[in-house]
């Protein structure tokens, strides 16, 4: 199983379970595609791009049933990261949990299944 993560505000996860479809935050829709995250990308990019955000939700995704419309690209500090070139089925999420920053205000993260 190839798991890869998104992080949405409360209001995208409601209107994505009412809808069944994602169709991308506004920087997903103006870049061309999704973003997602791989393991050991979640914190860092919940600290850069979701800082003082407290109505998040982690998104597990099983990049094996995205499909060829998604591609491992190279992207900040020349990581891969995961790029979905297509809307994102409810279907295909496995899990999502709340994702909160700690008492120092950081977001961590480890790949431990998390419970629905």
């Amino acid at each position: 199983m190839n798991l890869i993560y998104k992080i949405l505000n409360e209001q995208q996860w409601n209107q994505f379970q009412a809808s069944s479809l994602f169709e991308g935050s506004p920087i997903d829709i103006q870049d061309g595609f999704i973003h997602f995250s791989g393991g050991p990308q979640v914190a860092q990019t919940a600290n850069k791009h979701f800082a003082n955000q407290t109505d998040l939700y982690l998104l597990t995704v099983d990049g094996d049933h995205c499909g060829p419309n998604l591609r491992w690209e190279v992207s900040r500090g020349g990581d891969l990261f995961p790029h979905l070139y297509g809307k994102l089925a409810l279907s295909q999420v496995i899990s999502w949990r709340p994702f909160r920053q700690d008492k120092d205000g950081l977001f961590q993260f480890s790949e431990q299944p998390a419970a629905e």
